[in-house]
């Protein structure tokens, strides 16, 4: 994408020089040449790490990678909340994807791992990057190796899934967002592929106590277990951290937080806390440039599925009632721990990558007794969501809350229990009890997937067991011991981590089950589902353990493209606001600013899903340096928007810019890049650009 480089107070963040003469005509300098030429402080190599390198090679070769993955920023549904209000309609920060990908270099054994701001990780992105994958890379990477996990935001475009029932909230399939998801994903890891050598690996843990809140407390404090976590909150913070001749060069951290920091009011495209930390540690702290970044910061989920960073439990309430603001802060708290911990000595990874992984039907795992800890033997069952899965969960939003439904912390759903009595089939209910169906979606091929893989991955002394589910933190808890203990292995080298390779929605502990809080209803396949997903990492983690193969079981049928299209999308035709040409300022800034203030520039727009713009931008807050335009901040950058509106083939696009705290004073505008399309379907580029306005 540009370039970027380390900001210090008083500093012009600059990242492309362009002439100032013609409109839309642009040079690019070198990076190094500009800094010189400008006299901002030499770059050099910065210092993120202790410089601590493990006391001898690793044996592992790593290459690290980012992908953008943006999808439709107008008109599109955005996944999780399942509210249909919730159309994207302008763009906060870009999607990205940050791949890492680690080579054994005894065996030639290797392992891709994918973090996706995305807001749910589907079989179809999955099956699709496999294919991609395949055709440039014949067999070296494929459905054993391959680890997708989505960060869980909450503010991205979806209608990406295979399956109807989550693509109903985005009214169908997006063919653009998933091509964009998709393409994001395959270069982050062919860059990755291509940037592998030799490294060092370490694992490091720490704690946080202010990034999270359970919002099922009543649920979680049924738990026999409960004293494992005394704060109900899951406090890992886990790196895995990446060195190179001593030097930090990349880290893929793990905590459990939801992506729902950003509420459901929201409508501009966002990666949400976690990706405000990779954003802020690449950009403003190492100063990333993303077409060849020197730095990589995956920020990733664990076990999150009770846990809301609406520390006050109410949408976008805690710490503050501001939620940009709260994405911001919890944001850099898992950024400042993450940070912190990296000084200390950690564990050194040592050599050797192992994989198991199998698939396994939901819909009809028989569970040994040894695993449902009454010495009986039960099935999961189809999956149906319950009427607490309805309510949704109302510390973080979304959901019908006029269908006037409750959690079991809130009294249940008598009326609606007693009706499931009546329509659902009895064996059904029996299977799923306590739980009141409303939605017994596993009846019906084709609504929600059943069938799912899971993973178990040795990265020299590092373990990580990966699910489609969104676990609660006791659930995780009992996971991480169960593989431990089989393992024989320190608990603080295993990690567990949904969301990963497919979706199934959430898994909860019996006893939270029994609660049918929000999460206990949205446990999809009965009571029984954590007892199936521990004897299935158990039985991974002996494999792997007694140097076993493992049945890897038979994938569901691939369903993309039987969802219907959704009927937004790409325009038939771009026109002009009336009595303007594309690109023309409607509203101009104010002569001059300060520190603290918001530029707003309104143009003459076009519909931006013609182009996403992937790896590139549209929009740009320049500085003027003597005769030339230098860019400073870009669409991906946390201090700027764009919001577009439109009514029917009319766009109007408006670029905001929220000066930070140290910005050089100086001349600056604002440009804004888009792409017209006519009826026989020609995009033509067009720029935009504002007047001059002072900042002091």
């Amino acid at each position: 994408m540009i370039g970027s480089y380390r900001a210090r107070s008083g500093d012009v963040r600059c990242y492309r020089a362009v002439r100032p003469a013609e409109r839309g005509t642009y040079q690019v300098i070198g990076r190094r040449s500009f800094l010189a030429a400008t006299g901002v402080a030499a770059l050099g190599s910065v210092a993120l790490g202790s410089g601590r390198a493990s006391a001898s090679p690793s044996g592992l070769d790593v290459g690290r990678g980012i992908g953008d993955m943006t999808g439709e920023p107008l008109g599109a549904g955005m996944n999780g909340y399942a509210v249909l209000e919730q159309s994207s309609a302008g763009l906060h920060l870009r999607q990205r994807a940050r791949a890492f990908v680690f080579v054994d270099t005894a065996s030639g054994a290797r392992l891709a791992h994918v973090t996706c701001e995305v807001g749910l990780m589907f079989e179809s992105i999955f099956e699709e990057v496999l294919t991609r994958l395949s055709s440039r890379f014949g067999d070296l990477y494929h459905r054993g190796n391959v680890l997708l996990t989505a960060t869980h935001t909450h503010a991205a475009p979806g209608g990406t899934d295979s399956h109807l029932l989550v693509d109903i909230t985005t009214l169908g399939f997006r063919p653009i967002t998933f091509d964009a998801n998709v393409s994001g994903i395959v270069d982050a890891i062919s860059r990755a592929h291509e940037d592998v050598r030799p490294g060092q690996v370490r694992i490091t843990t720490g704690s946080l106590h202010d990034a999270g809140v359970n919002r099922s407390p009543v649920a979680f404090d049924r738990n026999p277990d409960k004293d494992r976590l005394p704060t109900r909150i899951d406090p890992r913070s886990v790196n895995l951290q990446l060195e190179r001749d001593g030097e930090l060069v990349g880290i893929i951290n793990w905590f459990a937080t939801h992506g729902t920091s950003m509420t459901a009011t929201n409508l501009l495209v966002s990666s949400d806390n976690k990706g405000y930390a990779a954003w802020h540690w690449e950009r403003e702290v190492a100063g990333v440039d993303y077409s060849d970044p020197s730095f990589v910061a995956a920020f990733c989920q664990s076990t999150p599925g009770d846990i809301s960073p609406n520390l006050d439990k109410q949408p976008g309430t805690g710490p503050t009632t501001d939620e940009f603001e709260n994405t911001r802060i919890i944001g850099m708290r898992q950024f400042d721990t993450a940070r912190g911990h990296t000084d200390d000595a950690g564990a050194s990874s040592d050599s050797g990558i192992d994989m198991r992984w199998m698939y396994a039907d939901f819909s009809a795992v028989t569970v040994r007794p040894e695993f449902t800890g009454d010495g009986r033997t039960h099935t999961t069952s189809p999956a149906a969501l319950g009427a607490a899965f309805a309510a949704s969960s109302q510390e973080d939003g979304g959901g019908l809350p006029e269908l006037g439904l409750a959690e079991g912390e809130r009294g249940g759903n008598p009326a609606l229990a007693a009706l499931s009595s009546v329509v659902m089939p009895q064996w059904l209910r029996d299977a799923h009890a306590p739980k009141d169906v409303v939605l017994p979606v596993g009846l019906i091929p084709g609504i929600v997937q059943q069938v799912f893989p899971f993973h178990l991955a040795r990265i020299g002394s590092f373990y990580l067991f990966t699910c489609p589910f969104e676990p609660t933190v006791i659930a995780g808890s009992r996971l991480r011991t169960a593989l431990a203990d089989t393992l024989g292995v320190d608990p603080e080298l295993v990690v567990v981590q949904g969301y990963t390779n497919g979706y199934g929605h959430y898994v909860t502990t019996e006893e939270e089950y029994d609660q049918q809080d929000y999460e206990g209803g949205a446990t999809a396949f009965g009571r029984w589902q954590l007892p199936a997903t521990l004897q299935i990492a158990v039985d991974l983690a002996s494999a792997m353990r007694d140097d076993r193969p493992v049945p890897t079981g038979a994938k569901e049928r691939d369903l993309t493209g039987i969802v219907p299209t959704s009927p937004g999308g790409v325009p038939v035709v771009d026109i002009a606001s009336p009595g303007t040409e594309f690109g023309q300022v409607l509203t101009q800034p104010a002569p001059s600013y300060t520190v603290g203030q918001r530029v707003s520039v309104r143009f003459s727009g076009a519909n931006p899903n013609s182009n996403l713009r992937r790896d590139d931008t549209y929009l740009a807050v320049e500085y003027a340096q003597g005769t030339e335009w230098l860019r400073v901040y870009d669409d991906g950058d946390w201090f700027t928007k764009i919001l577009f509106e439109n009514v029917g083939p009319i766009t109007t696009s408006t670029v905001v810019w929220d000066i930070p705290p140290g910005q050089h004073p100086g001349r600056y505008r604002i440009v804004y890049f888009g792409d017209s399309r006519t009826l026989d379907g020609q995009l033509t580029p067009f720029v935009g650009i504002s007047a001059e306005f002072e900042v002091s």
